[in-house]
Formats: structure tokens, sequence, C-alpha cells
């Protein structure tokens, strides 16, 4: 998805203007990141007063369905709070919208396509410079992400945000690596001098807590490891400003519809 209409058909905007974030979950640790997308909704909930907005996730079982039951009668715009517009995107959430949504609704971008975000993991990695004390230009940043060995969107996403970073010429090099795909993290990750890993991802699971620690501790990586993205306090006004502009921006609606 692009922030381009959806195949559902788009409510009347006379009905009351509902979100739904979905994010992708775990499906053998559910809780935590239930918690997580319910908080993330309601801190943008506190920031858009007229809405109701709510979170869900794909993994965590009836999460979703539930949901919308909350939501029911009301103009609805989904936000994933996803990466890129991958599998999971594009394909895995309007199947699983269409057996339990009978009315209109948009699916909007994903939170990794949002320039407002690329925008942040700028601001992120000035910081950890200015916390360590390197000066401009000496610094190598290293983007961890998911990547996906079927589906090349992941990576051009990552590659995106990296071809960003590098046109600010604030840094040494910028270094992109993945988990799923070639070049691994690892094998990027041996760096010398000062060097920033960004964790391009959506919320501190598993990927964030296990899986990037070892690969970062067998590459011997010696720099600083900040936050994902994705968890940064910045994220919900990222949010609240997105869907408010795709609401201003969406043209005159057709009819809501159950077809």
């Amino acid at each position: 998805m692009s922030g381009t209409r959806s195949p559902f058909p788009t409510a009347h905007r006379t009905e009351p203007r509902a979100a739904l974030i979905v994010a992708h979950g775990s499906p053998s640790a559910p809780t935590a990141p239930e918690e997580s997308v319910t908080e993330l909704a309601e801190h943008v909930a506190h920031r858009l007063p007229a809405w109701r907005v709510r979170g869900a996730t794909l993994a965590g079982k009836g999460s979703l369905e539930e949901v919308l039951k909350q939501l029911s009668g009301a103009g609805l715009l989904v936000y994933p709070l996803f990466m890129s517009d991958g599998w999971f995107v594009s394909q895995a959430l309007p199947r699983r919208l269409r057996q339990c949504w009978p009315g209109g609704l948009d699916i909007m971008a994903p939170l990794g396509l949002d320039p407002a975000l690329t925008r942040l993991c700028l601001q992120k990695l000035e910081g950890a410079m200015k916390t360590a004390a390197t000066a401009a230009g000496k610094t190598t940043v290293l983007i961890a992400a998911h990547g996906a060995r079927a589906d090349p969107r992941p990576r051009q996403a990552a590659q995106r945000l990296a071809r960003h970073l590098s046109e600010q010429d604030l840094f040494r090099e910028v270094r992109v690596g993945f988990l799923e795909e070639r070049p691994f993290v690892e094998e990027v990750a041996q760096i010398s001098g000062a060097a920033v890993c960004l964790p391009f991802f959506a919320s501190r699971a598993g990927h964030v807590k296990i899986d990037l620690p070892a690969a970062l501790a067998a590459a011997s990586f010696q720099g600083h490891l900040i936050e994902p993205i994705g968890v940064a306090p910045e994220v919900p006004d990222i949010v609240a400003e997105a869907l408010t502009r795709y609401e201003l921006n969406t043209p005159t609606p057709v009819s809501a519809s159950s077809g």
C-alpha cells in the first residue's frame, strides 16, 4: 500500500470517524504486543479526541475481530504499524479485513513509508551522535532491518531510508543489514570507529530483543544500539498526523456497501 485507494468502498464522512492501528504481533507471546499497540492507540486517541482509535495485532487470536466489533458503524481508516508494504500489509491484512468487516474502509500506507518517520530516524541518529560526542562525518550508521527472501519490499523500505540518510552528508557511511536475508547484520556490523545501529523495526519483539543483539555480538559490534524506531515517543504524533492528513485529502467518497 502506498496511500492509494483501497479495494474496499469508502464510508461516508458523515459517519463517526474511526481508526484501527494494526501491528504484526507475536503468535508465541501475544500479550506484550497487544498491550503495546493498545497503548499506542490510546496515545493517538488522546491527540484525536473526536475519533475512535483502537489497536490490534494480526497474530493475536481473535484480536482483530474483537476490536472491529467495537468500531462497527464507523467509517474506518486502517493504519498498518509495519515498516514496509510487504506481504502482511498488501495481502494478509486485506484478506483478514474482508472476512470480518462488511463496511467501507481505507488501508493507509504503513509507518515505515511515512516521510515523517524518515525525519525521525535522522533526528534520533543525530541525538545519538551528540550523546556519544561524535563529530559529524565520523560515524557509521547501521540500519538493521528484518528483510524477506521472498519479498523485496521490506528490503526496499530499508534501502530507501539508507539513501535518504546518505544524502544528508552527516555520516561517514550508511550500511544496511538484515536478519532474514543478505547482507546479514553480522556481515556488515564489523565497523571500526564510531558507529550507531538503528533498528528499523516497529516494536521490541523477539527480533530486536534476541536476534539483533546476537547478530551484533557475532560481529563484535562496538557501537551504540538505539531503541527501535517504531517505539519512539514521537510515533503517536506521526500516526495522528497521518490519519488527519489522509482524512483531509480523501476525495469525495462513494457510498459504503456490504459487497
